[in-house]
């Protein structure tokens, strides 16, 4: 089976995660203080890394050179850590 390489990078991002919280409509000021003072999810994503610049870092989950999924754009002001991952040989799939 031919083996081929992999266009992109493939990363780990560790970042935080913007939140808004509560329903349409009035709200609990007491549940909304409570909220305010619980820190923002940290969030990890895994894909292929097709742009990265000091503005944000863009991953795919699925890639082929004629179709691949949405994106994912991460700004770099929200980002922690970045981890690249060992790359790897997929089969080739008439790609």
């Amino acid at each position: 089976m031919k083996r081929v390489k992999l266009d992109f990078p493939v990363l780990q991002v560790t970042w935080v995660d913007a939140e808004e919280i509560g329903d349409t409509g009035w709200n609990s000021t007491k549940d909304m203080l409570k909220e305010a003072k619980k820190a923002c999810p940290t969030m990890l994503s895994v894909g292929y890394c097709i742009h990265r610049d000091e503005d944000h870092i863009t991953l795919l989950s699925t890639y082929n050179p004629t179709v691949c999924s949405t994106i994912e754009k991460i700004p770099m002001s929200f980002v922690l850590n970045i981890n690249e991952l060992v790359k790897k040989e997929l089969p080739d799939a008439d790609l």
